[in-house]
């Protein structure tokens, strides 16, 4: 039977990485077979390209060409990671997916909707996440966050706004596509957060997490 796909999407500082493994821990200890990955990267390959796009100044790539590293650490992942894992009936967790190209390169660096729907339909054929978690925070809180850790990246060095574009960008996804996405409130607590997360996935994908 196969696993399921989560996602978690957000602006920078909200969470993800940790929220992830709070996640991957319930879903374990309900019984499932758990795969956390990340983007760009989770693949040898895509860990290659993730190195290109995460350093260097915020200019280095033109958004198209940005746009397409992205989609090619992609394809590898999903072929190389993530599709074998739900085929063997793994639940896969990954901090970050299609989504955050579409925002980060769409409404943040403003390549055409159009164009990157094309190449993601090139590049994974209709392959999408069966539940979208936008962990949501205010610009300044989450760019305070991240400034606080010790590995900074590329994207946290782009103006205050360009990142609210960011967060608006993964807002409207939640709205166009509310059957996917849930939308939480990352200002709270790690407790709060977790809790809200695990209530989200048992409702949406049918499955009892411990409390």
């Amino acid at each position: 039977m196969r696993g399921r796909f989560i996602t978690l999407e957000g602006g920078e500082g909200a969470g993800k990485t940790t929220q992830r493994a709070r996640l991957a821990a319930m879903l374990r200890e309900a019984g499932r077979e758990v795969v956390e990955t990340r983007e760009p990267g989770g693949e040898a390959g895509a860990e290659a390209i993730r190195t290109l796009l995460v350093s260097g100044e915020p200019g280095r790539w033109e958004p198209v060409a940005e746009t397409l590293l992205h989609y090619a650490a992609r394809a590898q992942h999903v072929a190389r990671v993530i599709a074998p894992a739900l085929a063997r009936g793994a639940w896969v967790i990954s901090d970050r997916f299609a989504d955050s190209t579409a925002v980060y390169q769409g409404a943040g660096q403003g390549v055409a909707a159009a164009t990157i729907r094309a190449i993601d339909a090139a590049s994974l054929a209709g392959f999408a996440p069966d539940l979208t978690l936008i962990l949501d925070i205010p610009v300044a809180d989450g760019l305070a966050r991240a400034a606080a850790r010790a590995d900074t990246n590329r994207y946290e060095r782009f103006d205050a706004a360009f990142h609210g574009r960011i967060r608006e960008g993964f807002l409207a996804i939640a709205r166009a596509e509310p059957g996917r996405c849930a939308v939480i409130d990352a200002t709270r607590p790690l407790d709060d957060v977790a809790r809200a997360i695990g209530e989200a996935v048992g409702a949406r994908l049918g499955v009892t997490l411990p409390a």
